[in-house]
């Protein structure tokens, strides 16, 4: 049987007319639809010249035709290699030089720029496709093809996508994953979240990401549901979409901002079974003033770009704050020794491994670095964490993230829980700097709530004190109006660390 993706997909979706992807002002896909205009798009890519393998990058902003496009690479037995609309020219030539792809998608807007570039590092061809979707070179060329296309055979193991890695550390390296991986994680959560085809996901998230595009849309896809595809997180669609939908996927930003605004409330809620958050921590604090005021836990679940999801909180039962859950069903979770690398037992912290279908199969075109992130089979996370005693999951922060001052290891989340307890503090964030005494000094930057001028660097440390031990107190606490984020709403330390990384040879003693 023909492991595609989308064939998969395609054999369990609902009937023709059942609408698949909707937007905001009524627009509607149906599956029937979609099953249509994607093969018309495969038929376009096969003309410009696209082959099974070959790598289809795609810079475009978020419609419903670009979702389709997407479908249209899987069919092909193409691989599909999403790129932030952010990007730069720079930040592309990087990625298309590392992808060497047959094809790149972009905006109309971009063409004159991207194509001289384009050429200079080998693409094959360029296409356009606009914002509304329909417009651009891409989809007039399309209408003309056929609107049946026999798909491509895919073998579990072989590509899908390929997903370029956020570049916290180093150059960004492409994730490469598989049919397998993407349909196991997909019907998976399927599975864990009760999806249907009676529900309504309601999608403010970008398609480049993991999270956005192969959470979200294939989940949508595997259940035969509906999404509304909103162009871009906006508390007012959101309010005024609720009674539509029955889920909403987010990120912590989102749920922050609505907790800001007075219209959230269990009425305005009422029609949502399902608030799922992920891509980044969500403060236990966040977690409980959503349930005092709309009277539902969000779900809070653990994932990566090399592993889709690894970890939920469950449907039924207790979504545990702080925590991200218990490990799927076909996911197999430890923690191991930071040092000698052997399992450790419930409670210890230590690195997160993962083995599974969802795990990826490496890093494009750089095996060295794949068989350093593998251990005994199992990917290395590099997040650290503990089991607790029910087995539910605690994520301590990265382990780049680890700062060892004066031959103690700290770990942030936990100073950063202490912190974000405080009155007046609405999010913090921890770091260790170059320190010319300790090796590396514990340092917080903090966000104060709003009308909290009284908070200063001295109080909080001495409230500090009485919490934690010696060694893991701040050294500095430093007060910033707002944490750099990337697009998904992770914090970026690695920007607050080459912010200030002089400051303690400036400070030197304190």
């Amino acid at each position: 049987m023909n492991q595609n993706l989308y064939s998969a997909l395609q054999r369990e979706f609902p009937p023709p007319e059942h609408p698949c992807l909707t937007g905001p002002e009524g627009e509607l896909v149906s599956y029937g639809q979609l099953h249509r205009r994607s093969a018309q798009l495969a038929h376009q890519l096969r003309e410009r010249g696209v082959q099974a393998g070959d790598r289809v990058a795609v810079q475009v902003e978020k419609s419903a035709e670009a979702i389709l496009l997407y479908l249209a690479v899987l069919r092909l037995g193409a691989i599909y290699l999403p790129l932030n609309t952010a990007y730069t020219l720079t930040e592309l030539e990087y990625f298309l030089k590392d992808s060497t792809p047959r094809l790149l998608v972009c905006d109309p807007s971009r063409a004159d720029s991207l194509g001289p570039m384009a050429g200079h590092v080998g693409v094959g061809s360029l296409e356009t496709l606009g914002a509304g979707g329909r417009a651009g070179t891409l989809s007039a060329a399309a209408d003309a093809r056929p609107d049946s296309f026999a798909d491509v055979a895919r073998s579990e193991a072989d590509l899908a996508a390929i997903l370029y890695t956020s570049g916290t550390t180093g150059r960004s390296k492409g994730a490469m994953l598989t049919h397998g991986n993407l349909l196991s994680n997909a019907r998976a959560l399927r599975s864990a979240w009760h999806f249907n085809a009676e529900d309504r996901l309601l999608h403010a998230l970008p398609v480049f990401h993991i999270h956005g595009l192969f959470v979200a849309i294939n989940v949508t896809l595997a259940a035969g549901a509906t999404a509304l595809l909103l162009p871009r997180f906006d508390p007012d669609l959101v309010f005024r979409h609720f009674p539509a939908t029955t889920v909403l996927m987010g990120v912590p930003t989102f749920y922050v901002r609505l907790l800001q605004d007075p219209r959230l409330s269990p009425a305005s809620t009422a029609t949502i079974r399902l608030f799922v958050s992920g891509s980044a921590p969500l403060l236990a604090e966040t977690h409980r003033a959503w349930h005092a005021r709309t009277g539902q836990a969000i779900l809070e679940r653990y994932g990566m770009t090399e592993t889709g999801i690894n970890t939920s909180n469950p449907y039924e039962g207790e979504r545990r704050a702080g925590t991200v859950g218990l490990p799927l069903p076909d996911v197999d979770l430890r923690i191991v020794d930071l040092e000698s690398r052997k399992p450790l037992g419930r409670g210890a912290l230590g690195m997160i491994e993962v083995k599974g279908p969802n795990v990826f199969a490496g890093y494009w075109r750089n095996p060295e670095k794949t068989q350093s992130e593998f251990h005994d089979g199992y990917f290395i996370t590099g997040d650290i964490g503990q089991i607790d005693a029910r087995g539910y999951v605690h994520i301590v922060g990265r382990g780049k993230d680890l700062i060892i001052s004066g031959g103690y290891n700290v770990y942030p989340k936990e100073i950063e829980d202490e912190i974000d307890a405080l009155a007046g503090i609405a999010e913090s964030a921890v770091i260790g700097l170059p320190h010319p005494d300790l090796g590396e000094g514990v340092t917080a930057v903090v966000v104060p709530e709003p009308r909290s001028a009284d908070l200063s660097e001295a109080a909080l440390l001495e409230k500090l004190r009485v919490r934690l031990a010696r060694y893991k107190c701040p050294k500095r606490i430093l007060f910033v109006t707002e944490l750099p984020r990337n697009t998904m709403g992770k914090v970026q330390k690695n920007v607050l660390r080459n912010t200030y990384e002089q400051l303690y040879q400036v400070t030197a003693g304190r």
